[in-house]
């Protein structure tokens, strides 16, 4: 045929006579292109094309360029290189026998890709300068039906028959500038559809994936694009986007190729080749498309890295998957080899890189056995950042089984550690996977400042550490060392100080073993953590301070750590300075009382235990009981240093909490000095003890007094000063001790008060004129104790509540108040040497009426009126006098005065009786009812009587009386004052007798006395 310079029709003549010879091989034909062009090619078609244009370029040892371009309804993708020849037409017509079985360097392999055409063309042509090659299914479908035999099986297959078997010579030539264009005329709308889809997947992979390929051009309605390739450096640059590669080759074990075609054996090469997407500075960035191996085109097996792996496995039958066996376990070593040389020759290091680590889970079978090949070689390949850097500010490059995480760390602060750990890796990756993956230790932050201890570094690195740990949980940074100004290093900013600019005595502070910080490592995270600023007050209230001043008065010296020496002296200097600096007020630190300093005859003795020279508390004191402070050393430091430094100017106070009542454990102390709060010094501190336990109920365990407040000393005060020793009681904060009740708690939670301490002990010492307090009353008081007690000479001590403390009695209500008031008051009544007169009498039984009965110890003798006169009688005989009618019937009686509405509460408290009871003196007989004038009843109000019964003589047992009220029988009486009486007594309105009578006398007065109660 002429223009048939392939032998297309002698390929035709072939395949149709061994079809008429074997209809069977028609079929096999028919299935096997089907099977590619609806299978394993469905959606090649550019790939393949750039495929064959890649090999044409590699035989011809030129550049590749391949053109793709969409006009009219067709498809044509030109490229240079080799020229189509008989030997490639007839590969093209041949199924699975590739002209390219003995070349080195091509990719085709099998002879199918072409059929990837058939997807989108059932007239498709290769035409190069040299000649050209068509199919049609339309004249295929002919000739295969002028075969006998063949009629029945192009039924079945509604004619369609394997056209690329059939060439057909054709004439045309390749676009200028190429060497061979394959033209393919689209079947239809879904044709065109799945071309214009395909050509805008066009991207970097496919030159990344085709090294013969220089350029790719796609021409399509909606615009011209162009990808190139060129080297950059490390990089790979297509079109503006740059790549990371990295690749290795060589030849194979002919014994990993036993099992695979003969036409694969015939090419024993491999090759491997990553390549991974980066941005401007080098970092990795994820592919734009989910990443598949490619083998060297894309196949369906998933890849779980960001990147895209070429690699020449052997892949089965539709070149979707890899095929299992040798060769595949081969090329897994080796890929798993160059992924792990790409990490590792990687620049810049820096944190992206931890991206192309396998994830935890593989995404199929053939990544997950990359990923246990990477997984056994990654941690021993330097590719991560570490945290620190070189001279030249380059991050160290550390292989994962000697990386750490610093968990909970900040970036600033690991920035700081990773001078000392070069290990680190940088902050904020705790949570990545990919290092868990690769087993990457995660070591706390606490851990970490644990590895400091021991570490030497300069104050300022200390400082940028604190600063960058800002925010951080203290309860992880209890270990973290701290740089002291003596050049020491301590553990935990506990009892550590920080130095102010005014800290005086820093010298003496270190000869303690004080800890202070150096000035250029002081942070306020230090603070935070349990550090405090060196105030003159913290300083003094340290442990080594503390702990040098309670042993200065046994030792001339007190040593530190290093054996140097502070004596007595210049610790008092030392202690007093920061006393002074602080502002300490006395009391404010007891414990400062232990510090020894010089008495008068220059004798160390214990702050506590001195007087200041000239005080008013010295001018109180017997001449020798205490000793005097040195007078050189209280001229230097003034009254209000030493005093606060526990030197005496007034009296000390003892302030104890929790003090259980045990009088055994409370022994008073005569010796060795004692903390000033010690309860133990306090003067007969144990009886007062035993006198509070007899106040409460007994127990089976001690009461304990929740807060103790006493004065100490008081027995060293001269007699004849207690006038001004109470002056100066009565001042705060010595008056709390001496007005404040003691609370005690009881075991079963309940509580109590009780006397103080201070008034205790001053109520049972002469302390008033020589004479005890508790027998005494305040001088112009209560008029109701006039007579029961003598006169208190306070004497400029004339407070009411301090002279009740003391146990001066300052008022009968305040006496009946107090635990066992009413004994003393009823005692004092029954002594018959005590002046009382009738109307005292009767004010103090009227507010002992007011007591509970059953806080009342019954007298056995009581103060009476007996006619007239006030008595002490035998308490069986005495009567309440309750009824004012029945009076001239008590002669001879023992009569108790009360206000009238608190008889029967009297009578209950004294458990006496009543008179009214004792003498029921009922009424006459006889007598005129009269009525009660309205004007009376005005005055009276509504409880007055209607009417009342006149006697011209009333007389009752013999006796003549004015009038009668006995309730029941209403009111009798004999006389116009009997009258008036009666009716105020019954109407309960007694003090209106007078003006009753004066209305019942002259009736006209109602008017002058109505006004008149105007002001009552």
């Amino acid at each position: 045929m002429d223009g048939d310079v392939f032998g297309a029709g002698e390929l035709r003549r072939r395949v149709l006579e061994a079809w008429a010879a074997s209809p069977a091989r028609f079929r096999e034909d028919a299935n096997a292109e089907e099977e590619l062009a609806l299978g394993g090619y469905r959606d090649r078609l550019v790939v393949e094309l750039a495929q064959n244009a890649a090999d044409a370029a590699a035989r011809a040892g030129v550049p590749g360029r391949l053109r793709l371009t969409l006009r009219d309804g067709t498809l044509v993708a030109a490229n240079t290189g080799a020229q189509l020849d008989a030997a490639g037409v007839e590969s093209l017509a041949t199924l699975r026998a590739s002209a390219k079985r003995d070349e080195v360097g091509t990719v085709g392999r099998f002879g199918v890709g072409f059929a990837a055409v058939l997807t989108i063309s059932d007239e498709p042509a290769v035409v190069s300068h040299g000649g050209g090659v068509r199919w049609s299914l339309a004249e295929a479908r002919g000739l295969a039906a002028a075969v006998p035999g063949l009629a029945e099986e192009l039924r079945r297959r509604d004619g369609h028959v394997p056209l690329l078997r059939l060439p057909f010579a054709a004439e045309g030539q390749a676009p200028a500038g190429y060497d061979t264009a394959v033209v393919l005329p689209l079947r239809d709308a879904a044709a065109h559809e799945l071309a214009t889809r395909l050509l805008d997947g066009v991207d970097d992979a496919l030159l990344l994936a085709l090294p013969g390929l220089a350029e790719v051009v796609v021409d399509t309605p909606e615009g011209e694009r162009t990808l190139t390739r060129h080297e950059d450096g490390p990089y790979t640059v297509i079109g503006g986007r740059r790549w990371r590669v990295a690749a290795a080759r060589g030849a194979t074990d002919p014994a990993l190729l036993a099992d695979r075609p003969v036409e694969e054996r015939r090419r024993p090469t491999w090759s491997v080749t990553w390549a991974v997407p980066v941005d401007a500075a080098g970092a990795p960035v994820r592919p734009a498309t989910e990443p598949v191996v490619h083998a060297p085109t894309p196949t369906d097996e998933p890849l779980g890295l960001p990147a895209l792996l070429i690699a020449s496995f052997p892949l089965e039958s539709t070149r979707r998957h890899t095929a299992p066996g040798p060769l595949t376990d081969f090329l897994l070593d080796q890929v798993a080899d160059v992924y792990a040389e790409l990490l590792r020759a990687w620049h810049p290091v820096e944190p992206g890189v931890i991206d192309l680590v396998p994830g935890p889970l593989g995404r199929g079978e053939l990544d997950g056995a990359l990923r246990a090949r990477l997984l056994e070689r990654l941690p021993g390949v330097p590719f991560l950042p570490s945290a620190g850097r070189d001279d030249d500010g380059e991050p160290h490059v550390l292989r994962p089984r000697d990386a750490e995480v610093a968990e909970g760390a900040g970036a600033a602060t690991v920035e700081v550690l990773a001078e000392l750990f070069p290990s680190l890796l940088p902050a904020g990756l705790e949570r990545r996977t990919e290092l868990r993956t690769l087993e990457v230790p995660r070591i706390p932050l606490g851990e970490i400042i644990d590895r400091l201890a021991g570490v030497e570094r300069d104050p300022a690195w200390w400082r940028r550490l604190y600063d960058s740990l800002a925010g951080v949980d203290p309860d992880r940074l209890t270990g973290l060392p701290v740089p002291l100004a003596d050049g020491r290093t301590t553990i935990g900013p506990r009892q550590v100080l920080l130095p102010l600019p005014d800290l005086a005595g820093a010298d003496r502070l270190a000869r303690l073993g004080l800890k202070v910080a150096h000035a250029e490592a002081a942070h306020p995270l230090l603070e935070k953590l349990g550090a405090v600023p060196a105030t003159p007050r913290a300083v003094l209230t340290t442990p080594q301070v503390r702990a040098a001043v309670a042993a200065s008065l046994d030792a001339d010296e007190v040593w530190d750590e290093d054996d140097s020496t502070l004596d007595a002296e210049e610790l008092a200097d030392l202690v007093l300075g920061l006393v002074r600096d602080a502002g300490l007020a006395p009391g404010d630190e007891p414990w400062l009382g232990a510090l020894a300093l010089p008495d008068e005859d220059g004798e160390p003795a214990p702050a506590g235990e001195l007087v200041y020279p000239g005080s008013a508390f010295a001018a109180v004191l017997r001449v020798g009981e205490l000793p005097v402070c040195d007078a050189e050393l209280a001229e230097r430091w003034g009254e209000q240093t030493l005093t606060a430094a526990g030197v005496l100017a007034g009296f000390p106070l003892v302030r104890a909490a929790d003090v259980v009542l045990d009088p055994d454990e409370l022994d008073p102390r005569d010796s060795d000095y004692a903390e000033p709060d010690d309860a133990g010094l306090l003067d007969a501190v144990d009886v007062w003890c035993e006198d509070v336990l007899d106040q409460l109920p007994e127990t089976p365990v001690p009461p304990v007094v929740t807060e103790l407040l006493a004065v100490r000393d008081l027995d060293l005060v001269d007699d004849d000063r207690w006038p001004q020793a109470l002056a100066l009681l009565s001042r705060p904060p010595l008056r709390d001790a001496l007005a404040t009740p003691v609370r005690v708690l009881l075991p079963d939670g309940t509580a109590e008060t009780v006397r103080p301490y201070t008034a205790w002990w001053l109520r049972g010492h002469p302390v008033l004129d020589g004479r005890r307090p508790a027998g005494l009353r305040a001088a112009g008081g209560d008029p109701l104790l006039a007579g029961l007690y003598e006169e208190a000479d306070a004497r400029g001590f004339d407070d009411p509540a301090l002279l009740h403390a003391l146990g001066v009695r300052t008022s009968a209500a305040a006496l009946l108040d107090e635990p066992g008031g009413a004994a003393e008051l009823l005692g004092r009544l029954a002594d018959a040497e005590l002046p009382v007169g009738p109307a005292q009498l009767h004010g103090l039984y009227t507010l002992l009426a007011e007591l509970d009965p059953d806080e009342v110890t019954l007298p056995d003798d009581v103060r009476a009126v007996v006619d007239g006169r006030v008595r002490v009688v035998d308490a069986a005989g005495a009567l309440v006098a309750d009824a004012p009618d029945l009076l001239p019937l008590a002669t001879g009686r023992a009569l108790l005065p009360v206000r009238p509405t608190l008889a029967a509460r009297l009578a209950s408290v004294l458990d006496v009786g009543l008179l009214s009871d004792a003498v029921p003196a009922p009424a006459p007989a006889g007598g005129a009812v009269r009525a009660v004038p309205d004007g009376v009843r005005a005055l009276l109000g509504a409880r007055t009587p209607d009417s009342y019964t006149e006697h011209d003589e009333l007389l009752v047992d013999g006796v003549e009386l004015d009038w009668r009220f006995t309730g029941d029988g209403g009111l009798h009486a004999a006389t116009l004052e009997g009258v008036a009486a009666g009716l105020a007594w019954a109407a309960g309105a007694w003090p209106r007798r007078f003006e009753v009578a004066a209305l019942l006398e002259d009736p006209e007065r109602t008017r002058e006395l109505t006004v008149a109660r105007w002001f009552d």
